[in-house]
């Protein structure tokens, strides 16, 4: 016999022999798999459902929601409902959605304030080292969502999205689990352009986001409980780009017969619109930007631009020009308006965004970076991105910088952010950003203190760094490493 115990979200059994607790339910999360899984995971279990643990007595290793005293032996537990520490969600620094309106979404800016931290170190030359280290997730190529999704402690996700697999970090344990469909229609891969998700605002309990397919967009849940996941279908259809919003609309191009199309809708997936898009490519695009109450989709043919109530609007590049979106993504003039770098005929040069005959602006030579985090070579670009770059240390010409992260800061004057480094590069910045093994490269941070957080020998590929913000850590994560590094951000609000 067993005696059934009935909390505010869950149902749970106690053997009436061995005083073993054992889940039956719980809210949100389906089916609870607790022989197979759970119970290896008591500890992370507990936390997630606010459950109570045993402090002095070994009569069970878990208890219901709200237990303060063991039934068996009356020893005082562990009371975990009701001590959530607020951490800050991260969804890729391209989903901040606390940005104000003048600055673009959909590209990497985040609104934490990691400066005020990371400036507080030691500043350059000195060279610092990690903090904390993480192993590198089994299947390494993946995007990182740190959230409560609705439990009561933070979580990270790391969705290797080119593979299908779904992948969830055990913080007490120090594990990665590889979380398994509860059926076969749960196919999260998507190959076809830039990943993007959306994040779901105050989420039901195991409620992770709207995530693109191959197949569709899907709403994405997932049962850490039993190492689960499920999705539901939110729009049918083989997508040609990853989702964006604007305003109280989301959009996303899909393939259709001649070409991409344009579905929308409003935020709670009512009133649902497609629109055609003149014959605009089906594959390759980057992931959306959200500025000036428009979406922009770049490619390497064009840009697609669209307004909510409006039709979508194709135009291909200028003849002769070539962007180089690899270069990180558009920028901004002092005027506000958002420029491209590409490369025509003799040299490289600035495109105005967002109209059919945009301005363009010439320029000597390459530019690294987006959003007013722009760099000539070592040396900062801080005027607008066409000018002379500001050059504090001519020793910099010798190295090249790359920004990966734009912290914004409504009290600093000049943009700042997470940058690597190249040490006596000479070579072409195109070369850099593909397979060539660049042999010295440090870590930084740029800001009102220059602080070099890292040194990494023999980098290649250095696009695939993936910074991510987790348990109050700034960490740096590259497919090829053994492990994740990570930076303490002790005065993260």
């Amino acid at each position: 016999m067993a005696y059934r115990w009935e909390t505010p979200a869950s149902v749970w059994l106690e053997d009436d022999k061995t005083g073993q607790f054992e889940l039956v339910s719980s809210q949100g999360l389906g089916r609870i798999d607790w022989q197979a899984h759970a119970r290896g995971r008591l500890p992370d279990v507990a936390h997630l459902l606010g459950a109570s643990l045993p402090d002095q007595c070994s009569c069970a290793p878990i208890y219901p929601e709200g237990f303060a005293f063991c039934p068996t032996c009356g020893r005082a537990l562990n009371k975990l409902a009701g001590k959530m520490k607020y951490q800050p969600d991260w969804w890729g620094a391209w989903s901040d959605q606390f940005l104000p309106r003048h600055v673009p979404h959909g590209l990497p800016v985040t609104s934490l304030a990691l400066g005020d931290s990371l400036e507080e170190r030691p500043p350059a030359p000195e060279v610092g080292r990690f903090d904390v280290s993480m192993p590198v997730p089994p299947n390494a190529q993946c995007v990182f969502a740190a959230g409560a999704f609705g439990f009561p402690v933070q979580r990270l996700l790391a969705l290797a999205y080119t593979r299908n697999v779904l992948q969830y970090w055990d913080p007490l344990a120090q594990l990665w689990h590889v979380m398994a469909a509860e059926d076969a229609a749960s196919d999260l891969a998507f190959t076809r352009a830039d990943y993007a998700w959306l994040p779901a605002h105050n989420p039901a309990r195991g409620e992770v986001a709207i995530v693109p397919t191959d197949r569709g967009l899907r709403r994405l849940w997932i049962n850490p409980v039993s190492e689960t996941y499920r999705s539901e279908a939110v729009f049918d259809s083989p997508l040609a780009s990853a989702p964006g919003a604007m305003r109280r609309h989301i959009a996303c191009l899909f393939a259709g017969e001649g070409g991409a199309r344009l579905w929308t809708a409003a935020s709670d997936l009512s009133t649902a619109t497609e629109f055609d898009c003149g014959g605009a490519p089906v594959h390759g695009w980057s992931r959306p930007i959200g500025y000036d109450g428009r979406l922009f989709w770049l490619h390497a043919e064009g840009q697609l631009i669209w307004q909510p109530g409006t039709e979508p609007q194709w135009l291909p590049w200028p003849a002769g020009w070539t962007p180089r979106l690899e270069f990180g993504g558009p920028t901004q003039s002092r005027d506000g308006r958002l420029w491209l770098i590409g490369h025509g005929d003799q040299s490289y040069s600035f495109l105005e965004l967002g109209k059919a005959r945009g301005q363009q602006e010439q320029i000597s030579g390459a530019r690294l970076g987006f959003a007013s985090l722009l760099f000539r070579r070592g040396h900062a670009v801080v005027a607008e991105p066409w000018d002379m770059e500001h050059v504090e240390d001519p020793h910099d010409d010798d190295s090249l910088v790359l920004p990966l992260l734009r912290g914004f800061n409504n009290n600093r004057s000049q943009p700042s952010g997470l940058v690597l480094r190249f040490h006596k590069y000479t070579g072409r910045a195109e070369d850099a950003l593909e397979n060539r093994v660049i042999a010295r490269t440090t870590v930084e941070w740029i800001g009102k203190r220059n602080v070099i957080l890292d040194e990494i020998a023999r980098l290649t590929r250095p696009h695939d760094c993936v910074p991510f913000v987790y348990d109050r850590c700034l960490w740096l994560h590259h497919p090829d490493w053994n492990q994740v590094r990570g930076w303490h951000l002790d005065e993260l609000p």
